[in-house]
């Protein structure tokens, strides 16, 4: 067994403490665990990549362009900029919350519109977007990865138990966060069946 994840999103928004939950929880499980980051812009909103890779017999945190099994993308420009690694078997889910950087805002450059970004990846691989972001606001706004991960989960899409997750979130995250976290994970779980 090996699965290959990418999280894709921009600083601030908790993917490096997210690819540490499932790490951890893939670590409860006994498989071997392999994490590598690319960070951009140091401060808030630069880019920011987790490869997370855990098996049987993991060696690299790299992943092969075309080899995820699946993205998390926590912003959606960030899933078209590190689409390479989607391949036909991926599958991508995306939180359909811009986040806009400075050149956007002052006119720079154009933010491309949610359906653009979508179909865009729809024609490498099967993709659900929503906003994650607002559902995550409704319990805490740093719950958003944990949300996506209740989703991820729901869907089928994570070989790894709930019980498993339940306690990466219990070995990543202090525990007066616990609470919050278990709420988003299970709403993201509930999300997942509504969804088509």
């Amino acid at each position: 067994m090996e699965f290959n994840l990418i999280i894709a999103g921009v600083g601030g928004q908790g993917g490096l403490t997210l690819s540490r939950i499932i790490g951890n929880a893939a670590m409860v499980e006994g498989y071997r665990v392999r994490i590598g980051e690319t960070l951009g812009m140091s401060q808030r909103y630069g880019s920011v990549l987790s490869y997370l890779r855990f098996g049987d017999n993991v060696y690299s945190p790299l992943i092969e362009e075309g080899k995820a099994n699946l993205m998390l993308a926590l912003e959606p420009v960030e899933a078209l900029r590190n689409a390479r690694f989607l391949g036909k078997d991926s599958y991508a889910i995306i939180n359909a919350y811009p986040i806009h950087t400075a050149t956007t805002l002052v006119g720079k450059e154009k933010y491309p519109e949610l359906d653009e970004i979508k179909s865009a990846i729809a024609k490498i691989c099967k993709v659900d977007m929503m906003n994650f972001q607002a559902e995550a606001d409704k319990i805490n706004p740093r719950t958003l990865g944990v949300l996506m991960l209740g989703y991820a989960y729901g869907k089928g899409l994570l070989p790894l138990k709930k019980e498993s997750l339940v306690e990466g979130i219990k070995l990543t995250l202090r525990e007066k966060l616990w609470e919050i976290n278990f709420k988003a994970l299970e709403r993201g779980i509930e999300l997942s069946r509504y969804a088509e």
